[in-house]
């Protein structure tokens, strides 16, 4: 018994040994590159495919990307170093930056910009002429580690007076076409996304405007940023930035349905702490 006790010991010393090798390897032969879990992962993962042989070719590494089942558990995987690039949305880098040693170095632009903003929408039958018209309805949310589908719009209700659990009821529901539908069906009166991705699922005819208005506007927030493990190699950094700065490709661009993609800092997402702080949001608990 105490062979096999002290077998299995140092089969969980080699494990562990073995992970934390894996994330400290400065040049790995394979990159694991996160994606967002916005929708169905094969989806992610085959939509990206010409991003995936664009990286090999300029990086000359082998690329494998991930997709994991939420937010949170990207957060996670970047933690324990089983990624070494991840796409985080601005709050959920926000929460990794928090728990792990990365550094977000480029940010999707749209139109020329690096900033996006989130929609506040309503059901055209609910009633909901204002804001202040939301009191006692049911709000849906994306993730909560999302930014454009939870802490944005929640900060407009706050600006406005209106609290989750007091003035109204919340509701998350995962991804930002969940919180359109659930709006659009009636299942809530009111809810927060993306502008850009709003404005995709009206053209693609997925959210009738006749059945969802957009009631506000956000002012202007840090786009989503590319990260990069701050331990890397510090060539393979700077050629990881210029791919992406460098890059053009409108196959690669498509998924992301931007332009290009600009350089960005950690002080620019001061504003999405900021929001936290609004909001009175113990972020180290998401």
């Amino acid at each position: 018994m105490k062979k096999l006790a002290s077998a299995l010991m140092s089969v969980l010393l080699a494990a562990v040994c073995s992970i934390g090798h894996a994330s400290s390897n400065p040049d790995p032969e394979t990159l694991k590159v996160a994606l967002l879990p916005d929708e169905n992962a094969s989806t992610v993962i085959k939509n990206n495919k010409p991003l995936e042989i664009y990286l090999e070719k300029e990086l000359g590494k082998k690329i494998e990307l991930v997709v994991t089942t939420d937010y949170s558990s990207m957060i996670e995987a970047m933690r324990h170093g089983r990624i070494d690039m991840a796409y985080f949305g601005p709050l959920s880098y926000v929460l990794a930056k928090q728990k792990s040693d990365i550094e977000p170095f480029a940010a999707m632009k749209q139109k020329g910009s690096t900033t996006y903003q989130s929609v506040l929408i309503a059901n055209t039958g609910a009633g909901i002429a204002k804001i202040s018209d939301i009191v006692n309805k049911n709000v849906a949310y994306g993730d909560k580690a999302s930014t454009s589908s939870h802490l944005i719009p929640k900060s407009i209700l706050a600006e406005n007076g209106l609290k989750a659990g007091e003035n109204y009821r919340e509701h998350f529901v995962g991804a930002h076409d969940a919180v359109a539908m659930a709006v659009q069906n009636g299942h809530a009166q009111a809810g927060g996304l993306s502008k850009p991705i709003f404005e995709s699922l009206v053209q693609r005819g997925l959210v009738d405007p006749n059945k969802v208005k957009v009631l506000a506007e956000s002012k202007p927030y840090p786009q989503y940023p590319w990260t990069m493990r701050s331990n890397l190699k510090p060539e393979l950094k700077e050629k990881i930035r210029a791919a992406f700065l460098n890059l053009k490709d409108p196959e690669v661009l498509k998924p992301f349905k931007a332009d290009g993609f600009g350089p960005i800092s950690d002080k620019d997402y001061d504003v999405v702490r900021s929001l936290g702080t609004l909001l009175k949001l113990d972020l180290s608990k998401f």
